[in-house]
């Protein structure tokens, strides 16, 4: 039990730091600094939303107008998304 504790205790202080969306990701996510996971969920949130997964291959995000200049193209693998957003956080 005390392995668990220790491990909840200690959370990854780089990935949950506030950081600012550029420009183009404000539009999808707000302007105000949010942690990674958090700028993740919403821009998750927007693609659903939005209904931008591919049907044919659920992997495959269609970039809508506010996703494209985020993404650098009109469409992206889900498991690129996070290395394209990440170029938008500072």
């Amino acid at each position: 039990m005390p392995k668990a504790a220790a491990a909840k205790g200690k959370t990854n202080s780089a990935f949950m730091k506030p950081m600012q969306p550029s420009p183009e990701l404000a539009k999808v996510v707000g302007s105000e600094p949010l942690p990674r996971s958090e700028v993740t969920k919403k821009v998750w949130d927007h693609i659903k939303k939005n209904n931008l997964q591919n049907p044919e291959n659920k992997r495959e995000i269609i970039a809508d107008d506010k996703l494209e200049p985020v993404f650098g193209s009109k469409r992206l693998n889900m498991f690129q998304m996070t290395k394209a957003i990440n170029k938008h956080l500072s």
